[in-house]
């Protein structure tokens, strides 16, 4: 058996053999791959561009009073982002359950993968297409981009507890953020280079930041060969395939049903639930509020995030070593309390204030990586054998499907207020929540309770 052979299956149970060590540390390279593929998705269009470009076509739509009207609905222009990636995020808690059971019934993760990553790849190099008036097409890939984004990512992550014992999935999981942050801030750099030049290139302003979002669908598409070549799709064992694929919901309601057995498990996702939804609006939203209400540049905010990225991969590989210290629980509600810092210091920057901004996102850097690492290292030990794309498709709809009430919030807060520092401030109740859930849940216990191998220190 080689590890490259695309049709290559391991015998059922999900965990690896120490016997193919060799084989495992090469499918884990491979794996590291598609977060350097599918971040530059995250980091250029959802983080840097697509925000504050979306919002401008809106408001060059708008009406006198600042209005779109997608389907005869009013909507203020500088809530249609937030708007748009709350409804992508519904419309994968409609898609996750089918494709995660469909996945776990066949064994065969990696065609579904392919089909989510080349849809999300394909929408976002069609954003090139988004000029002029177009804020409906640009609301409509924004859509289809982020559900197959989170789609594609339930599928890889449910790889995790395929090819890590339980003792390297902290090191694994922080490996692969690293590995996406690295590519976020190369493709960055990149990005800033063409529009701060953007005259010299022949190019307006509008031009080069939809060569920006396209480039990111390219280099999504490219990189995602090397994931797909080395994983490895696994044999199902007898009896132990899932429910027939029925309609979103349904299957929804029979994986929390077969959840409900497992309620340690369930209560980690709560709380995962909660203070996730707060780091996806952060991470969606963070642009927007540093253009519309601090006015900042667009190269000011690149940077920014930029900054970001290179701080996150020293963060997420430095607090996978703290976890192997203190526990991915401890580890965790550390950078939560620091996540609730940051909100509050968000909402008393000076408008006009580079210097602040920048420090704000230092800090963001340091603790991103690190908090979703973690998190779905402790996840993958608290999943049942034979049901890792049934519950990491539950999992992913706590790290984007649910994390629709975030952006939603935020949008509502803004259309109500006019203000994006009320927007932001309002955020802070998802971290103290999470951390109050997460703090509640005896992780060995959950371990154990799932039928796993509790590791040394978690």
């Amino acid at each position: 058996m080689t590890a490259g052979t695309a049709d290559t299956a391991e015998p059922a149970g999900g965990t690896p053999g120490p016997q193919d060590a060799a084989a495992r540390r090469r499918e884990q390279r491979g794996w590291y791959f598609y977060d350097f593929a599918c971040s530059v998705y995250s980091t250029s269009v959802l983080t840097v561009f697509l925000g504050p470009y979306l919002t401008s076509v809106a408001k060059a739509a708008a009406d006198p009073d600042g209005f779109v009207h997608p389907l005869g609905i009013p909507v203020r222009a500088g809530s249609l982002f937030a708007y748009s990636v709350s409804a992508s995020l519904v419309l994968a808690i409609v898609l996750m359950p089918v494709v995660g059971a469909a996945a776990d019934r066949t064994g065969r993760k990696k065609p579904l993968l392919a089909v989510a990553a080349y849809t999300g790849a394909t929408a976002t190099a069609a954003m090139f297409f988004l000029d002029g008036h177009r804020y409906l097409l640009g609301a409509f890939l924004l859509i289809v981009a982020n559900a197959a984004t989170a789609v594609a990512m339930m599928l890889y992550n449910a790889y995790l507890p395929q090819i890590a014992e339980p003792d390297e999935r902290d090191d694994v999981s922080s490996r692969g953020w690293a590995f996406g942050y690295t590519s976020g801030a190369l493709v960055l750099v990149l990005n800033l280079v063409l529009y701060s030049g953007h005259d010299s290139f022949g190019l307006s302003e509008s031009e080069a930041v939809r060569i920006c979002l396209a480039s990111a669908g390219v280099w999504w598409g490219v990189f995602t060969v090397i994931p797909l070549r080395r994983l490895r799709d696994r044999k199902v064992a007898p009896g132990s395939r899932g429910a027939p694929v029925g309609s979103g919901w349904r299957q929804l309601r029979a994986t929390l049903a077969d959840m409900r057995r497992h309620p340690l498990t369930l209560s980690f996702l709560l709380a995962y639930l909660v203070y996730n939804d707060g780091v996806q609006t952060v991470i969606s939203q963070a642009s927007v509020y540093g253009s519309e209400e601090l006015g900042l540049g667009q190269s000011t905010l690149i940077t920014a995030v930029l900054l970001v990225q290179v701080l996150a991969v020293a963060g997420a590989l430095a607090m996978g070593r703290l976890a192997r210290v203190y526990g991915a629980k401890r580890t965790i509600l550390g950078s939560l309390a620091v996540w609730t810092l940051i909100l509050v210091a968000g909402y008393f920057l000076p408008a006009g204030s580079p210097v602040f901004f920048y420090v704000l996102a230092a800090a963001i850097g340091l603790v991103l990586g690190g908090s979703q690492a973690l998190s779905r290292s402790l996840f993958s030990h608290l999943v049942p054998r034979g049901k890792e794309a049934e519950y990491f498709s539950a999992y992913e709809m706590s790290d984007r499907g649910l994390s629709w009430l975030g952006p939603l919030v935020f949008g509502l807060a803004y259309q109500l207020t006019g203000s994006y520092r009320d927007a932001i401030i309002s955020l802070v109740v998802f971290f103290v929540v999470g951390s109050v859930l997460l703090a509640r849940v005896p992780v060995e216990r959950a371990v154990a309770a799932a039928g796993n191998p509790v590791p040394d220190r978690i």
